[in-house]
């Protein structure tokens, strides 16, 4: 097991696959999008197969494919079904804005895909537009439906919530997994990435999305598995579905971190707080053997930081836009 310095196990791998994405949040990318990086600077499918299977054959077990938006690269099919037959993963998963979703879910559940996320912080048709810039509302619910025709359970939605923003719809997303067997998690908006138009305004703790949602009825917590991550489990009584919470800035979750972030260009990242990164692509590209590669796996393990806390008086932006990290 790949145990760091503060005796965590290491063993996810958050593979980004493209810095490219169909929507345009506020949050995450201005209106006319970011420089992109050329298509030589992104890692190929092999080699991001190569890198998979080397962190697999170090103790790695988890791996969820990111982006930007991983359904707009080509082909994304091909490579779920390369990392589904890694024997050592016993959990590929994706997070989607879900665009596509509703003409690629199927291909994604044979290829192999375990799990999936979708990235949805409206219910409200004209508030995605505003949120997103672009009216893909009705497409992004058809893919929801679809996942979950296919067989994908459970799904899960991602809801940032930003005060004054859409705080307004806690209720009607928690209710949601009352009528549906999904599992809706609330996000705090997280000061991370150059210009992601965060400010302390707009930031809302758990505990008080928690409240506001306990208007409608006392939660129950659910008991927590390993594969939780840092997510608090809840649900109503009888729902079909769960309500959890992800409190990155107000109830820090740095001591029971398990992961490793690979960016679309290569780098290994240790931490999404800090710009400490190791470049993997160029040690591949120069042919590297695979004992070196797996060095600078434990390398990047060994620079974990014991915490670097967000803070509501520190916006990070750092060195990167946030579609140039990953999800």
């Amino acid at each position: 097991m790949n145990v760091d310095r503060f005796s965590r196990c290491i063993n996810y791998l958050r593979v980004s696959i493209t810095d490219r994405c169909n929507l345009r949040c506020f949050y995450c990318m201005p209106l006319n999008g970011v420089e992109q990086f050329y298509h030589s600077e992104i890692l190929s499918y092999e080699e991001i197969f190569l890198i998979v299977k080397t962190a697999a054959g170090i103790g790695f077990e988890k791996v969820r494919l990111t982006g930007g938006e991983p359904l707009v690269r080509r082909n994304v099919g091909e490579l779920v079904k390369k990392l589904a037959g890694i024997s050592e993963i016993a959990d590929l998963a994706m997070t989607t804005n879900g665009v596509y979703l509703d003409k690629m879910a199927l291909d994604l559940y044979e290829a192999g895909l375990t799990r999936i996320n979708i990235s949805l912080d409206t219910l409200n048709p004209f508030k995605f537009y505003k949120l997103t810039r672009r009216d893909e509302f009705d497409t992004v619910w058809k893919g929801i439906i679809k996942a979950k025709a296919v067989g994908f359970n459970p799904i899960k939605i991602n809801v940032v919530v930003m005060r004054g923003v859409n705080d307004d719809e806690l209720s009607t997303f928690a209710r949601l997994t009352q009528e549906k067997p999904y599992t809706v998690r609330f996000i705090e908006f997280m000061p991370i990435g150059r210009s992601n138009s965060w400010r302390p305004g707009l930031f809302m703790p758990v505990s008080e999305m928690k409240a506001k949602i306990e208007e409608i009825d006392p939660l129950e917590q659910v008991p927590q598995s390993p594969a939780d991550g840092p997510a608090l489990r809840y649900r109503f009584p009888s729902a079909r579905g769960e309500i959890g919470f992800i409190g990155a800035v107000s109830e820090h979750f740095c001591r029971s971190c398990n992961r490793l972030r690979l960016t679309p260009d290569g780098a290994l990242r240790p931490c999404l707080m800090s710009d400490d990164e190791l470049d993997v692509k160029t040690l591949l590209r120069k042919g590297c053997s695979e004992s070196s590669l797996k060095a600078h796996f434990r390398k990047a393990i060994a620079l974990k930081p014991r915490c670097q806390p967000l803070s509501l008086r520190n916006n990070i932006s750092g060195g990167r836009m946030m579609s140039h990290i990953g999800g």
